[in-house]
Protein backbone atom coordinates (compact mmCIF):
# COMPACT_ATOMS: atom_id res chain seq x y z
CA UNK A 1 0.00 0.00 0.00
CA UNK A 2 1.47 3.24 -0.97
CA UNK A 3 0.50 6.84 0.47
CA UNK A 4 1.60 10.08 -1.46
CA UNK A 5 4.36 10.61 0.88
CA UNK A 6 6.01 7.03 -0.16
CA UNK A 7 6.35 4.49 -2.76
CA UNK A 8 8.39 1.07 -2.62
CA UNK A 9 9.61 -0.63 -5.87
CA UNK A 10 12.43 -3.31 -6.30
CA UNK A 11 13.73 -3.09 -2.21
CA UNK A 12 13.88 0.86 -2.20
CA UNK A 13 11.68 2.86 -0.63
CA UNK A 14 11.74 6.58 -1.85
CA UNK A 15 10.15 8.90 0.45
CA UNK A 16 8.98 12.38 0.00
CA UNK A 17 9.35 14.73 3.25
CA UNK A 18 8.98 18.62 4.41
CA UNK A 19 11.76 19.12 6.39
CA UNK A 20 12.13 21.47 9.25
CA UNK A 21 15.61 22.29 10.42
CA UNK A 22 16.48 24.07 13.65
CA UNK A 23 13.71 22.50 15.45
CA UNK A 24 14.61 21.73 19.40
CA UNK A 25 14.26 17.89 18.44
CA UNK A 26 14.42 15.44 15.91
CA UNK A 27 11.20 13.23 15.15
CA UNK A 28 8.26 12.64 12.89
CA UNK A 29 5.61 15.45 13.01
CA UNK A 30 3.02 14.27 10.69
CA UNK A 31 2.29 14.89 7.53
CA UNK A 32 2.06 18.26 5.89
CA UNK A 33 0.24 18.08 2.34
CA UNK A 34 1.33 14.94 0.43
CA UNK A 35 4.54 14.95 2.41
CA UNK A 36 5.87 13.65 5.73
CA UNK A 37 6.92 15.56 7.82
CA UNK A 38 10.46 15.45 9.93
CA UNK A 39 11.67 17.80 12.62
CA UNK A 40 15.18 17.94 12.80
CA UNK A 41 17.49 19.32 15.71
CA UNK A 42 20.43 20.10 13.28
CA UNK A 43 20.68 23.49 12.17
CA UNK A 44 20.47 24.48 8.20
CA UNK A 45 24.27 24.97 7.82
CA UNK A 46 26.66 23.32 5.65
CA UNK A 47 25.01 20.62 5.30
CA UNK A 48 24.35 19.39 8.79
CA UNK A 49 20.49 19.15 8.52
CA UNK A 50 20.99 17.10 5.17
CA UNK A 51 23.69 14.93 7.35
CA UNK A 52 21.19 14.35 10.42
CA UNK A 53 18.26 13.34 8.10
CA UNK A 54 19.93 10.52 6.46
CA UNK A 55 21.07 9.26 9.61
CA UNK A 56 17.76 9.55 11.49
CA UNK A 57 16.14 7.77 8.60
CA UNK A 58 19.40 5.26 8.75
CA UNK A 59 18.39 4.38 12.18
CA UNK A 60 14.33 4.24 11.85
CA UNK A 61 14.68 2.06 8.69
CA UNK A 62 17.69 0.12 10.18
CA UNK A 63 20.23 0.37 7.50
CA UNK A 64 23.67 1.90 7.24
CA UNK A 65 23.76 5.71 6.22
CA UNK A 66 25.25 4.73 2.57
CA UNK A 67 21.84 3.15 1.96
CA UNK A 68 19.78 6.59 2.25
CA UNK A 69 21.03 8.62 -0.68
CA UNK A 70 18.98 12.33 -0.60
CA UNK A 71 17.54 12.00 -4.46
CA UNK A 72 16.31 15.18 -4.46
CA UNK A 73 15.90 18.94 -2.25
CA UNK A 74 19.13 19.31 -0.90
CA UNK A 75 18.93 23.04 -0.23
CA UNK A 76 15.12 23.05 0.00
CA UNK A 77 13.05 22.14 3.01
CA UNK A 78 11.01 19.40 0.05
CA UNK A 79 13.21 16.34 0.00
CA UNK A 80 12.80 13.13 -1.53
CA UNK A 81 14.98 10.24 0.03
CA UNK A 82 15.97 6.38 -0.97
CA UNK A 83 15.63 4.40 1.63
CA UNK A 84 17.43 0.74 0.24
CA UNK A 85 17.50 -2.74 1.99
CA UNK A 86 15.08 -2.30 5.10
CA UNK A 87 13.98 -4.92 6.34
CA UNK A 88 11.43 -2.49 8.54
CA UNK A 89 8.27 -3.13 7.76
CA UNK A 90 6.73 0.67 6.37
CA UNK A 91 3.17 -0.17 7.75
CA UNK A 92 4.77 -0.04 10.90
CA UNK A 93 5.89 3.90 10.73
CA UNK A 94 2.56 4.59 8.34
CA UNK A 95 0.72 3.70 11.55
CA UNK A 96 3.21 5.50 13.64
CA UNK A 97 2.21 8.66 11.47
CA UNK A 98 -1.46 7.84 11.50
CA UNK A 99 -1.66 8.01 15.39
CA UNK A 100 0.34 11.17 15.31
CA UNK A 101 -1.60 12.63 13.31
CA UNK A 102 -4.52 11.96 14.96
CA UNK A 103 -3.17 12.65 18.29
CA UNK A 104 -3.35 16.55 16.95
CA UNK A 105 -6.30 16.73 16.24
Amino acid sequence: MNAPWHREADGTLVLQLHVQPGAKRTGWAGLHGDALKLRLAAPPVDGQANEALLRFLADTFGVPVRQVVLRAGAGSRQKRVAVSGSSVDIQSIMEGITNLTHGLS
